[in-house]
């Protein structure tokens, strides 16, 4: 049978919250029990759940059980993912060969390769750096990945709205809060770091340009610039050092170089494994304009270290680049 219109109307009176009595009294009357739990209200209660479409229903389940649910399985998950991980490590880790073995490739074939045919194949006098940059280049791939991937995480992380930092605050010395301040206009830090900055840039430049005949490298040279960006900072404050090297630039430099790191990689690792020559000039052994790829390879993840450097110093100390 189907409730008629006043039966209904009552029904959702019920169930809206505002009805808490088990009994209604009736005006000039007595208490009269209101039983709810009749055949017509059970149909209509089916009626109205069948008409509930599958979204809502699952967004009521989710609402009472589904976080319970998500993170047991997300405590399980966690589990097996790090056991499988551990094992595969584990069984690698089996089939290595003996260590200090002299029949093992890493005391013959391969250390032969880097030291008698590094200028050959490589163009650098420098084998730590055509090791590292040609033969192992797709190892140091990850490793500007790696800086990628954590200077995002940090950003995500420490990331301060724009209108959050221009907003005044107390001062410092009562809340010990001083994020949002600039170095107090110090004449010997200043005039120190505009000797030293300069010097910082030019010698990483070098080191960097220099690493296929010289220690160094990419990542040694981008230390060295990322540390000439943050001295700036600290002494001249970060609004002067954003008008060569804000958050716009940032993000161009890091994302262009990481692109053009793997582009080049990409073209270095497909020729290699097809057996084609790459057609890439390896320039005079000893000279700047030697190495192949290597110099390119050299100035992206160097420009890559500086960047990450001088992100995390500027998110800890602004929340903001």
């Amino acid at each position: 049978m189907k409730p008629n219109g006043f039966l209904a109307a009552l029904v959702r009176f019920a169930e809206s919250g505002e009805f808490r009595e088990e009994s209604y009294a009736l005006p000039r009357a007595g208490k009269t029990a209101l039983d709810l739990d009749t055949p017509e209200n059970r149909w209509l209660a089916a009626a109205q759940h069948a008409e509930k479409p599958a979204a809502a229903r699952f967004a009521a389940w989710f609402a009472r059980r589904g976080m319970a649910v998500f993170d047991s399985l997300y405590r399980v998950l966690s589990v097996l993912i790090c056991c499988t991980l551990i094992g595969v490590l584990l069984a690698v880790v089996c089939f290595l060969p003996p260590f200090g073995s002299a029949e093992n490739p890493t005391v013959n074939e391969v250390v032969e390769r880097y030291v008698c045919h590094t200028v050959d194949e490589t163009g650098a006098t420098n084998a730590v750096a055509g090791m590292i940059s040609a033969y192992r280049g797709f190892d140091t791939l990850g490793e500007a990945h790696v800086l990628f991937v954590a200077a995002c995480s940090v950003i995500v992380l420490l990331r301060v709205d724009a209108g959050a930092r221009g907003r005044r605050r107390p001062d410092p010395a009562q809340t010990g809060r001083d994020m949002e301040y600039e170095p107090n206009g110090d004449l010997i830090l200043r005039r120190v770091a505009g000797l030293l900055v300069p010097l910082a840039f030019l010698f990483g430049l070098y080191v960097v340009l220099n690493g296929t005949s010289s220690p160094g490298g990419g990542f040694s040279g981008g230390a060295l610039m990322g540390a000439g960006l943050i001295l700036h900072a600290v002494a001249f404050g970060f609004e002067r050092t954003e008008r060569f090297f804000g958050d716009a630039v940032y993000h161009l430099v890091k994302t262009a170089c990481l692109a053009a790191y793997a582009l080049l990689m990409a073209y270095f690792i497909y020729m290699g494994a097809n057996g084609l020559d790459d057609h890439v000039w390896l320039g005079i052994p000893g000279t700047i304009l030697s190495g192949g790829l290597i110099l390119p390879i050299n100035l992206a993840v160097g420009l890559e270290v500086a960047c990450t450097m001088y992100c995390f110093y500027a998110l800890f100390r602004k929340g903001g680049l």
